[in-house]
């Protein structure tokens, strides 16, 4: 679907991203001149809501802005959309005073949010968490480690989940400046793939934050609820990844000498091109679906309360899953398409096998995700915990 917005992106993955790759595969630090340039553009944040001072694009649009901007660069786009799992939650279950404070200055100026959940010790069971968010006086103190956070060195505020004293609930989810005193970042991770993105590990030692940050309901039910929106944009970068697959494919098929013709006359390379183009068209429309329950939700009464109740949606989780899983099968196909030289850093197609195992890894790995989809959607009602 085009419109202006995903016009907009395709422009920039086409100028900015799709040459770009040694750049945007190394370890470089995160290359904060390029994502200056995106804000310029002004495409910053484009979901943020219109009450803040936001474009409003819906999470429906959202996809083939993901889709365009992730052929170009999955680590580029995940950097540029994964601040929508905290804005979500500050949106939906912050205060006024919070909404205008952190959420209006990302609408007006651009800039990253990073949401930190995970611990080593704890890793996808997230109610293990070791974290606390203790009461003193007026304030949260937050001690803890995190594993890992995406963005969070160059972030404007980091929404944290932390155990805590208070009665009645077992976790919350603050909202911390990021030059908070006690805060301090203590290593980027190097990751195989996504390497234009940047995820440190993150301590706290007696970082002190008004209690009024904390939002409103059961930090880790908040954790789902904002989860939904990002896992609905990670499945949509295998769209953009595989679509970039097909496409590198296509034109080494086209000089590539097999049989006294070309590669891309051949009946066996076809059929795979063919059952490439057939998942990345489903795969789509998955992500599509998913994100119009999401947009639905987002445009009733009470939204806040339904997502709430709700919790996970089982179109964001199977969204996730089956994009990872196909998108996997796309690149590796695309990989032994080009024998020896696909298992090489020489060329851009070992980059997007790389950049493609991602997406069944983060936000829950596909183990977590077929449990999560087993307690929530297959066990019946009356059996569930």
């Amino acid at each position: 679907m085009s419109t202006p917005i995903v016009d907009q992106a395709r422009h920039f993955a086409e100028t900015e991203l799709v040459n770009q790759q040694k750049l945007l595969d190394s370890f470089a630090e995160a290359p904060l001149p390029l994502y200056g340039r995106f804000k310029d553009s002004g495409l910053m944040n484009w979901w943020l809501p219109e009450d803040v001072g936001g474009s409003g694009v819906s999470m429906e649009q959202s996809v083939d802005v993901v889709s365009e901007l992730a052929y170009g660069d999955a680590g580029a786009a995940f950097t540029l959309f994964i601040s929508v799992l905290g804005t979500s939650m500050v949106s939906l279950y912050g205060s006024a005073e919070l909404r205008k404070r952190y959420l209006g200055p990302m609408a007006s100026d651009g800039g990253f949010c990073a949401t930190l959940g995970s611990e080593q010790e704890a890793g996808s069971e997230l109610a293990r968490i070791t974290t606390t968010a203790t009461r003193a006086g007026q304030d949260l103190v937050l001690d803890g480690d995190k594993y890992f956070s995406t963005n969070t060195d160059f972030a404007d505020f980091l929404v944290v989940l932390a155990r805590t004293d208070r009665e009645g609930t077992d976790h919350v989810a603050v909202v911390v400046p990021r030059d908070a005193h006690g805060l301090h970042i203590t290593k980027r991770w190097e990751m195989n793939g996504l390497r234009s993105s940047a995820t440190y590990q993150v301590s706290f030692r007696g970082c002190r934050v008004p209690a009024a940050n904390a939002l409103h309901g059961p930090g880790l039910r908040l954790l789902e609820v904002g989860l939904n929106a990002s896992r609905i944009l990670i499945a949509t970068t295998a769209v953009g990844i595989a679509r970039r697959v097909r496409d590198v494919c296509m034109d080494y098929a086209e000089t590539k000498p097999m049989g006294g013709s070309t590669l891309v006359e051949n009946a066996v390379f076809a059929g795979k091109i063919g059952q490439m183009e057939m998942l990345i068209d489903v795969m789509r429309n998955q992500c599509l679906a998913a994100a119009r329950e999401f947009d639905t939700l987002m445009k009733g009464p009470d939204p806040a309360t339904e997502f709430l109740r709700r919790g996970t949606l089982k179109s964001a989780l199977a969204s996730k899953m089956f994009c990872g899983q196909q998108g996997w099968t796309i690149a590796s196909a695309g990989s032994e398409m080009f024998g020896g030289l696909g298992y090489t850093h020489d060329h851009v197609i070992g980059k997007l096998l790389r950049d493609m195992r991602y997406v069944s890894i983060v936000e829950g790995g596909d183990d977590v995700l077929r449990d999560l989809m087993f307690d929530r959607y297959v066990i019946p009602v009356p059996k569930r915990t």
